[in-house]
């Protein structure tokens, strides 16, 4: 009775054969003949389907691209300087003096690692967009068959109230010719 159903909401409102039918617009008729809510947090929906990889990801990248970290890191780069140019160095204890090499490597380091990271949030978002727009258009599709489904019961009200209204006129007429 169900696919029935499907199939002729899909051949009235998208005129497609229900072989033709993409998921998504499949999905949407099964919901509609079901009387279910298509409208979930697309963002809770692509949280659900995450690997604690792409949430580290995402956390480093928050970090990473946050105005905190760039004044702490400005912060340690510039003590890492002033500490082996000014301090040390008076001491003979600088363990990275000018051109401060170790400190090129790190940075060189951190920036390999944390590139790839970053990419992979990056790479994640886009995913969630993805889904994100697959949702929307499963929504709006649902709000627009709906649309649809109004109307053409508007239209039959209206049928039937115009078809009542010239059954009244019809006893109306009759009952006013035999009075002259």
């Amino acid at each position: 009775m169900a696919k029935r159903t499907v199939e002729e909401l899909s051949e009235q409102l998208l005129n497609k054969p229900l072989a033709a039918l993409s998921s998504e617009e499949r999905g949407v008729l099964e919901a509609i003949v079901s009387r279910e809510i298509v409208a979930d947090d697309a963002g809770i929906l692509a949280d659900e389907r995450t690997s604690f990889g792409e949430r580290l990801s995402d956390r480093v990248a928050a970090v990473g691209g946050s105005w905190a970290f760039i004044i702490a890191f400005v912060l340690v780069l510039f003590g890492w300087m002033l500490l082996n140019s000014r301090i040390l160095t008076r001491f003979d204890a600088a363990f990275d003096p000018y051109p401060f090499i170790f400190l090129n490597l790190i940075l060189s380091t951190l920036a390999a690692i944390q590139a790839p990271i970053i990419m992979m949030s990056q790479n994640r978002a886009a995913n969630k967009d993805r889904i994100a727009a697959a949702h929307d258009y499963e929504v709006n599709l649902r709000a627009e068959i709906d649309i649809i489904r109004l109307h053409e019961k508007m239209d039959l009200l209206m049928l039937e109230k115009i078809t009542g209204l010239e059954a009244d006129l019809v006893e109306i007429k009759a009952a006013v010719k035999p009075a002259r």
